[in-house]
């Protein structure tokens, strides 16, 4: 099957699977992915059929909604995969790159560990898509999903968690700020992802201080 006709059967099949997901990580989410990772690929060396395969089933199956299973994505993207008669090199390269390329794994010091060009290109556009406006927009979405409060001075960010604590999270929305969005900047893997990560970074910051202004009723 030609490179062109495995993504658009890619696309289709993520689509009818996330079809009903949250907002967050739906197909939108997963469709500005695909556009980063085709961005960065432009600037930094690697395989295009698994950075496009890996963007396109990285969240086919969110942990965060199945239970905290990590097994259930890196699965179906096997399965998808070899239904459609993708080579086993391409198709475990892709399985690793889903296994391996969260937030929360990074938290992990002391699970198995797998690193390519190809997983930190993703990895890149994932976390781009974390930061900024879109990041913030994303980060009160999957709160209000989940009932939580924007902002509780008493509750401070725990800077220190660890993966287990990390998945099993309540805290305010403005918490995630601190625990996760405001570090990705320093995370980018790729050169071309750092030099993006910044502008979004700053609007953060910039975001941040007017929350605060108008939270204490200063401004």
């Amino acid at each position: 099957m030609k490179e062109t006709q495995l993504i658009q059967h890619t696309i289709a099949f993520v689509k009818a699977e996330l079809q009903d997901a949250e907002g967050g990580h739906d197909w939108f989410h997963i469709e500005r992915v695909f556009n980063i990772s085709n961005l960065l690929l432009k600037h930094e060396e690697g395989n295009a059929t698994v950075v496009k395969l890996a963007a396109l089933l990285h969240d086919i199956a969110d942990p965060k909604f199945h239970g905290g299973d990590e097994s259930i994505g890196p699965q179906t993207a096997k399965n998808f995969l070899e239904s459609l008669s993708v080579d086993e090199r391409t198709i475990d390269h892709v399985v690793n790159i889903i296994k391996h390329m969260s937030f929360k794994n990074s938290l992990d010091k002391t699970g198995e560990s797998f690193t390519s060009k190809e997983l930190q290109i993703v990895q890149d556009a994932d976390r781009l898509d974390a930061i900024g406006a879109i990041g913030i927009a994303r980060a009160f979405n999957y709160g209000g999903f989940k009932n939580r409060e924007l902002h509780n001075p008493d509750v401070p960010p725990n800077l220190n968690m660890s993966k287990e604590k990390y998945k099993k999270s309540t805290a305010p929305t403005i918490n995630h700020f601190y625990e996760k969005l405001l570090l990705l900047k320093d995370k980018m893997n790729t050169e071309t992802g750092k030099k993006l990560a910044e502008e979004r970074h700053k609007f953060m910051l910039d975001y941040l201080d007017q929350f605060y202004k108008e939270w204490n009723g200063t401004k």
